[in-house]
């Protein structure tokens, strides 16, 4: 007998104290909070006294009554506080006094001494106090639930179920022994099994009432695992009693119907355990019956930027966008259209997720199309079909008419500017949207915006840089061309004046040698659509600079070149392109120089590196210009004569060759142009063929 009681009171301990722990965990101070924590401990070493008592019998009556009507008494001072916030003030003033002076004096009939008065009388006394509070509990529930309005009544309905149950069992249990004038033996050993039911019921309210200061967090993958788990049990208890009834009053196909049964039933288990549709009635009934708000936020958005997420960009992400907005709602397909790239306000159909669209170009006069533009909603078009006042001067097009499987219209927003829509299908299991799914699909709208956004940013950055490459090819080729124009017309110009002089037409000759090898060239790179970089060998730095200066000393003022004595110095390079790049910078600073001004050319080494110094005496830049246009591609300031790329070619091609390039100028003060190059070692030079060395040489 005693360990029926023992157990009883004991699951009430244990579910009273995880209560108190997950309240004490979420409190915040608040008076509510507080209150509620109190009646929650008192409930708790009241399981434990009457077990103690129930499993030693030697537990002090007093102290067993005095847990009773403390319990009791901290239960009806957090209901009095509940009213006075903003139900019925007038009703908890008055039951303020009245509560306190029951609990003080059925607290002092419990510790007044022995023989005061007839022993009788005491027991009916604390009987009827004890039954008397329970009976103001159940009032002040009823006074707490009836005067409530519909936010209060849902936030408040487990609460008032789980205490009232517990008044209610109380009233029952003392009505009893005042009738008998004993106590039940079983009402008493079951009381408390009845007060553990009561503890997640309890649980729920707190969780349902933030303003408690009661952070109360049960996960919702809990629930809904628990739930399930839960619920197949029952149903698993209840497939083994069927079967065993077979079994037994099945005659000789007893054995075989049990079998047939329970296979049948497993099999029908396992379908409903795997079925979307039950899922999601699973989740819908958890989340209205059992959460303040529908959604777990941090669960929906990590798994709506996951999908987004995962996987390549393109088309599949237009895909993940219809699918994340679906899976918020447990929608099973989806269509969407964006705004066409021409801008012209159409919206054109761009992927769908388990269904084709109705229509592949939405016009820019389109109802719906224009209903979005104004007002940023989220249409339900099943709400809109029988209540179409909530959606003012909106009518459905004959193109979402006929759809019947529409369900949702979700708008996407870039910058206040509508970007696209999404259309969902009908989720699996029915559903009503309410404020709260419209916002998040709302905002999970506005990120998916982004996305999309960012993907046409991508695609345009992608079409740009085609075209800017064969704008680039394009600027070389014309850079090369007008270089090898020069050439030619300058031999031109010079041919009427010393056509009779052998050495000139032995340079003229060699001239246009050169021009048509590198036409040949360039032509045959245009071919291959791209320019090869040429096989790297070793060139002699002193030769090509008196190359470079001898072509350009025709023009004033005339280069001078200083070259060290000793060792020539060699680097890893295409001959041709290097003596062109240095070509370029000595003419750049010939036309930045006054005829009567000076020009110098000089070339050192430093350890394992070249220097090739590139000085004049001319305008100079300013540090604004080096930084910001010197080396800016396209950027010239020879007007129609310069396309811009010659600096910027330079600097790239020496980077190329792993050396560095700087500059160092002021206005009136000329400029220098110093190239570092790595000096080509030994090892490369000795590994080189004997024609390319003595080339060189």
């Amino acid at each position: 007998m005693f360990d029926i009681g023992v157990t009883s009171y004991l699951t009430g301990g244990v579910f009273f104290f995880g209560l108190a722990l997950l309240l004490l965990t979420g409190w915040r101070g608040r008076l509510q909070g507080g209150l509620l924590v109190s009646a929650v401990l008192a409930s708790c070493a009241w399981c434990v006294l009457l077990a103690w008592s129930a499993a030693a019998e030697e537990l002090p009556y007093r102290l067993a009554y005095a847990a009773e009507v403390l319990r009791g008494a901290c239960w009806l001072i957090f209901l009095v506080k509940l009213l006075s916030f903003g139900v019925r003030d007038a009703v908890a003033s008055r039951s303020r006094y009245l509560i306190h002076g029951l609990w003080l004096v059925l607290l002092a009939l419990g510790l007044a001494p022995m023989g005061w008065a007839d022993a009788a009388l005491v027991a009916q006394a604390r009987l009827m106090g004890l039954l008397l509070m329970a009976l103001l509990g159940l009032i002040l529930i009823e006074q707490l639930y009836r005067n409530g309005d519909v936010a209060q009544r849902w936030a408040l309905k487990y609460l008032c179920l789980g205490v009232g149950g517990v008044f209610v069992y109380d009233l029952i249990l003392y009505a009893d022994a005042m009738m008998f004038m004993q106590l039940d033996t079983g009402l008493w050993q079951a009381r408390g099994l009845v007060n553990a039911m009561a503890a997640p019921l309890i649980a729920v309210s707190a969780a349902r009432n933030p303003q408690w200061s009661l952070d109360v967090f049960v996960s919702r993958r809990f629930m809904f695992y628990g739930t399930t788990l839960v619920g197949t049990g029952f149903l698993m208890l209840a497939i083994a009693a069927g079967g065993y009834y077979v079994r037994l009053y099945g005659g000789e196909w007893g054995v075989v119907a049990q079998v047939a049964l329970l296979a049948a039933s497993a099999m029908a288990l396992l379908a409903v355990l795997f079925s979307g549709q039950v899922r999601a009635r699973i989740k819908v009934f958890l989340s209205k019956h059992f959460y303040n708000y529908k959604y777990d936020y941090r669960d929906e958005w990590l798994r709506f930027i996951g999908t987004l997420a995962e996987g390549e960009p393109g088309v599949a992400l237009r895909q993940r966008v219809i699918q994340a907005l679906a899976q918020i709602v447990d929608s099973t397909n989806g269509r969407l259209w964006v705004r066409a790239p021409d801008d012209g306000g159409d919206f054109v159909y761009a992927t769908d997720w388990n269904r084709a669209p109705p229509v592949t170009v939405l016009a820019r006069d389109d109802a719906l199309l224009c209903f979005l533009e104004t007002h940023n909603w989220v249409i339900d078009l099943h709400e809109l079909s029988v209540a179409p006042d909530r959606y003012p001067g909106l009518e459905v097009p004959d193109w979402l008419a006929e759809d019947a499987g529409a369900w949702l219209v979700i708008p996407l927003r870039h910058h206040e500017r509508l970007t696209g829509i999404v259309l969902l299908g009908r989720p699996r299991a029915p559903r009503e949207t309410n404020w709260e799914d419209r916002d998040l699909l709302k905002t999970a709208g506005q990120q998916a915006a982004s996305y999309l956004a960012l993907l046409d940013a991508s695609e345009a950055l992608t079409h740009a840089r085609q075209f800017e490459a064969f704008n680039r090819l394009s600027a070389y080729v014309v850079h090369d061309l007008k270089n090898m124009v020069a050439q030619l017309a300058l031999v031109v110009s010079n041919a009427g004046r010393h056509r009779d002089n052998p050495a000139f037409m032995e340079d003229a000759i060699r001239t246009v040698d050169n021009t048509v090898g590198r036409m040949n060239r360039l032509l045959a790179q245009l071919r291959k659509g791209r320019f090869d970089s040429p096989a790297a060998a070793p060139v002699r730095l002193d030769q090509c600079l008196a190359d470079v200066v001898a072509r350009r000393s025709a023009t004033q003022p005339v280069p001078v070149l200083r070259c060290p004595s000793g060792a020539p110095l060699r680097v890893m390079a295409d001959a041709e392109r290097l003596a062109s790049v240095l070509e370029h910078l000595v003419q750049n600073a010939q036309e930045a120089t006054p005829r009567d001004g000076a020009v110098e050319v000089l070339l050192e080494a430093q350890g394992p590196h070249a220097y090739i110094h590139i000085r004049d005496d001319g305008v100079g830049m300013t540090e604004d210009f080096i930084r910001t246009r010197l080396f800016r591609p396209f950027d010239t300031t020879k007007g129609n004569a310069g396309m811009g790329i010659g600096v910027y070619e330079a600097r790239e091609f020496i980077h190329g060759l792993g050396g560095r390039m700087e500059v160092h100028s002021a206005p009136g003060q000329g400029s220098t142009f110093t190239i570092l190059l790595p000096a080509a070692s030994a090892d490369i030079l000795g590994s080189g063929n004997d024609g390319i060395a003595e080339a060189a040489n």
